[in-house]
C-alpha cells in the first residue's frame, strides 16, 4: 500500500487481539441496517438487520428519522455479537457502507437533527436545481463534480433545509450546524462526537466536491450559498475514522473503512480494473464501471464519480443510478397486496403470459439515468382484458432489466467499450427470471457472487486492509467467489421487439400531464 496506519497503532493493535479476530461492517441503507461479522477468509459468520421506516409527506419528498438510523444500526451492532458469540475485543476494525446523497443536518452542540433526514430519492428540490440550470451552472456543475444538477444529489437538499427550517441560515452561518451523509452522522455518533469526516466517495456525491483537486469547492458552495463550516473533513476510505466510543461498544475498535454503498459493493466485487462492472438491484440499481485514473466524462445520461478511494490513490468510475428497482416489487406487497413475498415474484411472472406486452416504468419520483427526468411518472401500458396479477409481477420484474439494460448501453458507448459479461449483487440478484431476462436482453452472461452481501463485505474490506488484516488487493481477489452464470438464451427478434415496446413506454411516462 502506498501508505500506512500504523503510525496510530491500527495495525499493532490487531496484532494484538486475543485470539481469532473478525471485522465488522455496518451497511446503513434505503430500507434496513445490517451488521455483519466477517472473517479472514472473507467469510460472513454472523449478520444481523432491523428495517427502516421511510416516511412520505408532500408527492416526491422522501424523508427517514435520522435517531432511528443511529438507534437501529447500534441495536444490530449489538444483537451481531450476540448471535455470534463474537464480543469487540475480537473486534479488528469496523468498516461502513451507507445509503448515499441522502442528507442530515444537525445542531454542533446538541448533537440534535434539525430536521428529518432529506432521502437520495427526493424530488423537492427540483425548483431549486431548474433555477441553477436557467442561471448557466450545469456545465460547471459537471466539469467539477462529474455529477448532473439535479435533486439526487446532497448540495440542493442541504439549501433546502437553511432556507426552509426556522432558524437555519442564521445557525450556519454562525458556525452551529454540521452536514453529513449517513456516513458522517454514525461516525460523529458512534465516536462520541469526536471525529467528523467522510470519506471521498461520499464527498463526491454531495454535489459539492471537486472530483478533479479533491477537494470541497469554494465555488459551488457559493452556487448554493452553504457556509463551508458546515462541511465535515474529507479521508480515504481506508483510514482512521476514530475509535467507537466505550458507550457503544465495551472494546472500542476503530472505523477504518467507510464508503458509500455502491462504491463499497464495487470495492466487494474486486472492480480494480479498468472496465470491471458490477449492477447491484437494491432499492434502486445501480451500475459502475471502474475507468481507472481517468475521469470519462458521459454523453449518454450518466454521472463520473469516484470508483475507489484506497491505498493513496482514486480510481474514477461511470455510474448509472435506477432510482426504483427492488422498491417495485415492494410496491407491489405494500401498496397493492398482489404478493405477500419478494421471494415468490420469479414463480409468479413465470406464470404470465408467453405473449404478455405489459410494460411497468416505475418513475415514482422520476427517472434516474440515463434519461434523468423529474417530472416523469410511472405508468403501466399494454393492459388487456387477460392480463393479471402474474403480467404485474412479470411487468415489475422486467423494468428492472430494461432500465439496466439502457444504463448498460450508455455506459459502453461512453466508455468505448463492449463488456463481456456483468457482475451483480443485491436481493433481486437473486431472483432466477430477472438474471435471465437481463442476460437475455445484454446477449452477455450475467454473474451472480456468491456473497448476497457484497456492498457489506466491500465496506469490511476496506477496514481489513486499513489495519493489515489483509494484506492487499490481490489477496481479496484471489479469494472472490462467484455464484451462477446466466447465458444469454433469448431470439434476438423477439428481445428487439420488446426493448422498442419498453423504450415507447418510457416516452410516455414523460409526456404525463402533471
Amino acid at each position: 500500500m502506498a501508505y500506512s496506519l500504523n503510525d496510530i497503532g491500527l495495525v499493532d493493535r490487531v496484532r494484538n487481539l486475543p485470539g481469532s479476530s473478525y471485522i465488522m461492517a455496518l451497511d446503513s441503507g434505503t430500507t434496513s441496517v445490517r451488521a455483519i461479522i466477517v472473517d479472514e477468509y472473507d467469510c460472513i459468520v454472523a449478520q444481523a438487520s432491523k428495517p427502516i421506516h421511510t416516511m412520505y409527506p408532500q408527492s416526491g419528498w422522501v424523508e427517514q428519522d435520522p435517531m432511528e438510523i443511529l438507534a437501529s444500526q447500534i441495536a444490530v451492532m449489538a444483537e451481531v455479537q450476540f448471535k455470534s458469540g463474537i464480543h469487540s475485543d475480537r473486534i479488528a476494525a469496523i468498516g461502513i457502507s451507507n445509503q448515499r446523497e441522502t442528507c442530515i443536518v444537525w445542531d454542533r452542540d446538541s448533537g440534535q437533527p434539525i430536521y428529518n433526514a432529506i432521502g437520495w430519492q427526493c424530488r423537492r428540490t427540483a425548483p431549486i436545481v431548474d433555477e441553477l440550470i436557467a442561471e448557466g451552472y450545469e456545465d460547471m456543475v459537471r466539469e467539477k463534480t462529474g455529477l448532473k444538477l439535479d435533486p439526487y444529489f446532497s448540495g440542493t437538499k442541504i439549501k433546502w433545509i437553511l432556507d426552509n427550517v426556522s432558524g437555519a441560515r442564521e445557525a450556519a452561518e454562525a458556525g452551529e450546524l454540521m452536514f453529513g451523509t449517513v456516513d458522517t452522522w454514525l461516525i460523529y455518533n458512534l465516536t462520541g462526537g469526536l471525529v467528523y469526516a467522510t470519506d471521498m466517495t461520499n464527498a463526491s456525491r454531495t454535489m459539492l466536491y471537486n472530483i478533479n483537486t479533491l477537494e470541497w469547492d469554494d465555488e459551488l458552495l457559493e452556487m448554493l450559498d452553504i457556509p463551508r463550516s458546515m462541511l465535515p473533513e474529507v479521508r480515504w476510505s481506508s483510514d482512521d475514522f476514530g475509535f467507537v466510543s466505550s458507550e457503544v461498544m465495551t472494546h472500542t475498535p476503530p472505523i477504518a473503512g467507510v464508503a458509500g454503498d455502491q462504491q463499497a459493493s464495487f470495492f466487494g466485487h474486486c472492480c480494480f480494473e479498468r472496465g470491471d462492472t458490477k449492477n447491484t438491484y437494491g432499492t434502486g440499481c445501480f451500475m459502475l464501471m471502474n475507468t481507472g485514473d481517468e475521469i470519462v466524462r458521459s454523453d449518454n445520461g450518466l454521472i463520473s464519480t469516484i470508483g475507489i478511494a484506497e491505498g493513496g490513490k482514486v480510481s474514477y468510475a461511470l455510474e448509472g443510478s435506477i432510482f426504483h428497482a427492488g422498491s417495485v416489487i415492494q410496491w407491489l406487497r405494500d401498496k397493492l397486496g398482489i404478493i405477500s413475498d419478494a421471494r415468490d415474484t420469479a414463480a409468479i411472472a413465470r406464470a404470465a403470459a408467453a405473449d404478455d406486452e405489459c410494460y411497468l416504468v416505475p418513475a415514482f419520483s422520476g427517472l434516474g439515468a440515463p434519461w434523468w427526468d423529474p417530472s416523469a411518472r410511472g405508468i403501466i401500458t399494454g393492459l388487456t382484458a387477460a392480463s393479471d396479477r402474474a403480467t404485474l409481477v412479470r411487468a415489475a420484474c422486467e423494468s428492472m432489466a430494461y432500465q439496466s439494460f439502457d444504463v448498460l448501453r450508455s455506459m459502453e458507448a461512453d466508455a468505448g467499450m463492449k463488456l463481456s459479461e456483468l457482475s451483480v449483487d443485491g436481493a433481486a440478484s437473486r431472483n432466477d427470471f430477472i438474471m435471465q431476462f437481463q442476460a437475455d436482453l445484454l446477449g452477455i452472461p450475467v454473474v451472480q457472487t456468491e456473497a448476497v452481501e457484497t456492498t457489506a463485505l466491500g465496506a469490511a474490506y476496506l477496514a481489513g486492509l486499513a489495519v493489515g488484516f489483509w494484506e492487499d488487493r490481490s489477496e481479496l481477489a484471489a479469494d472472490h467467489a462467484l455464484g451462477e452464470r446466466f447465458w444469454p438464451k433469448g431470439d434476438p427478434e423477439d428481445i428487439a421487439h420488446r426493448l422498442s415496446g419498453w423504450h415507447d413506454a418510457v416516452a410516455r411516462s414523460r409526456t404525463v400531464i402533471q
